[in-house]
């Protein structure tokens, strides 16, 4: 991983970071795409795609690899984990201290030098669970 401090900020990653950073839903290179060409009218979705790959890669951004879908990115890097629906994939952060997150011990006593960790949980969302209750009351 290079870092960040080497990377060029050119004006289209300026606002596709802008762009990221604004929403907290943890977008796709598409879904991004789409906010970004409001402001780039003619950006591409491949040049769209290479600069969160570059910017991922030099740490300024994070890419969530959930299994089975498409990669999502996280312009927050403050100290937390996600939660993704298992039935809209909507993706939402946990931050540590909150009821349901609970940290994993590091592993230490196996002798690794901790450089990364992450924690993936899985649930319904409350609107996917308004929703199921709504079906089963009619």
């Amino acid at each position: 991983m290079m870092p960040h401090d080497n990377l060029r900020m050119t004006h289209q990653r300026s606002i596709i970071l802008e762009e990221l950073r604004s929403v907290t839903s943890h977008p796709t290179a598409d879904e991004l795409h789409a906010l970004v060409r409001k402001r780039l009218p003619r950006i591409s979705l491949a040049t769209v795609y290479r600069n969160l790959e570059t910017m991922a890669q030099s740490g300024m951004v994070r890419k969530l690899a959930i299994t089975g879908r498409q990669k999502r990115f996280d312009g927050d890097l403050s100290l937390h984990d996600h939660i993704t629906c298992t039935v809209c994939n909507r993706i939402d952060d946990i931050f540590p201290g909150e009821d349901d997150a609970q940290t994993p011990l590091p592993p230490g006593k196996l002798g690794y030098k901790l450089s990364e960790m992450r924690v993936q949980y899985y649930g319904i969302c409350p609107e996917c669970q308004r929703k199921q209750q709504d079906a089963a009351d009619c």
